[in-house]
């Protein structure tokens, strides 16, 4: 039930999430940057992937830049780190997934913790609540770290286990 839970709140969280989009937290003390000069020149070349991405950045020279927004939902997190992994990942591939793929783990983490837990006994409304939202629920056959979160026993097996004709 755990697992099942988890996945149905992480599907839901990135949902909302996507259909907001992906919110800017202004820093209320902008950060100065130290990064390469071809780092710098990518930043500002890439301004408008940069703010796609929820990064507000501004060169302020050679080699400096000035971050000025991050993305709201990894604003606790090292948002500088991840801005030069984002840069070095424009640098090399021409597109980075990296905020998306810090975001859905921090949603995962989330949806973890917000999930019911072993040894809770479920009502059967919340039992069949839980099976219903699992019937609507994309990839709701594993939770987000890939347990399953239903399997198949044959009536032969469960006979088995209990030592029925013996």
């Amino acid at each position: 039930m755990h697992a099942a839970h988890e996945r149905i709140g992480y599907e839901k969280l990135k949902a909302a999430h996507d259909g907001a989009g992906l919110r800017v937290q202004p820093l209320l003390v902008p950060r100065t940057v130290a990064v390469s000069e071809r780092e710098a020149d990518i930043a500002e070349r890439e301004a408008g992937t940069l703010a796609e991405l929820g990064f507000e950045v501004s060169r302020t020279g050679p080699q400096s830049l000035l971050l000025r927004g991050v993305p709201a939902l990894l604003v606790h997190g090292d948002t500088e780190a991840l801005l030069r992994d984002v840069l070095a990942d424009l640098r090399e591939h021409g597109e980075s997934r990296r905020v998306r793929a810090a975001r859905d783990e921090l949603l995962s983490t989330m949806a973890c913790h917000g999930a019911v837990r072993a040894n809770r006994r479920l009502t059967i409304a919340e039992m069949n609540a839980l099976l219903r939202d699992m019937e609507a629920t994309e990839r709701s056959g594993q939770c987000n770290h890939g347990r399953p979160t239903w399997t198949r026993f044959s009536l032969a097996d469960m006979d088995r286990w209990f030592m029925r004709g013996r």
